[in-house]
């Protein structure tokens, strides 16, 4: 049985979330209380709510709800264009993933999160936050790689159809 590119991704994404989240709220915690904010997953989605104006209507646990929802929505859908671009780097799979996670950083935080006017750019951050961000980032990107590796070897390509699938291990 074989495994799309995408789809394995995807998973990979997925799971790889929640080590990262572990990660961002424990170092979050960490910070000493006056340099303590909404990460910015939950930033993004009251930016996001208030444009559609329904941020008065979410209660907090709604907010909660909706900020995991989107946040573990955005590592699967990462880590599926993850999963189709893995193989093409030449490096193992978890080093793979941590530059692709920081390519996600980059484009995120410098790109259109600033852009859709959700948050400010990285650099007008507070270097304690976008460190937290870059280290959570370096922990999913890492996980992702290694979730990747044990969900799906080596890929074999059809160049002529343009795809590529993973293949099963074999005992």
């Amino acid at each position: 049985m074989t495994m799309p590119a995408a789809v394995a991704g995807a998973i990979s994404g997925l799971v790889a979330t929640a080590p990262m989240t572990a990660a961002m709220l424990a170092l979050d915690r960490a910070l000493p209380g006056n340099d303590r904010e909404d990460l910015p997953p939950e930033q993004i989605t009251e930016g996001i709510a208030e444009r559609a104006g329904i941020r008065d209507d979410l209660p907090e646990p709604a907010t909660k709800g909706v900020t995991a929802i989107g946040h573990f929505g955005y590592g699967a859908a990462a880590g599926a264009l993850f999963g189709v671009t893995a193989t093409r780097l030449p490096l193992p799979r978890a080093l793979a993933g941590v530059a692709y996670a920081l390519a996600v950083w980059s484009v995120s935080y410098l790109g259109w999160v600033p852009a859709a006017r959700l948050m400010p750019p990285a650099h007008q951050q507070p270097a304690r936050r976008n460190a937290i961000m870059i280290a959570s980032h370096v922990v999913w990107g890492a996980s992702m790689g290694i979730a990747l590796s044990a969900l799906a070897p080596p890929m074999a390509c059809n160049s002529r159809a343009g795809s590529c699938w993973f293949q099963p291990r074999r005992s």
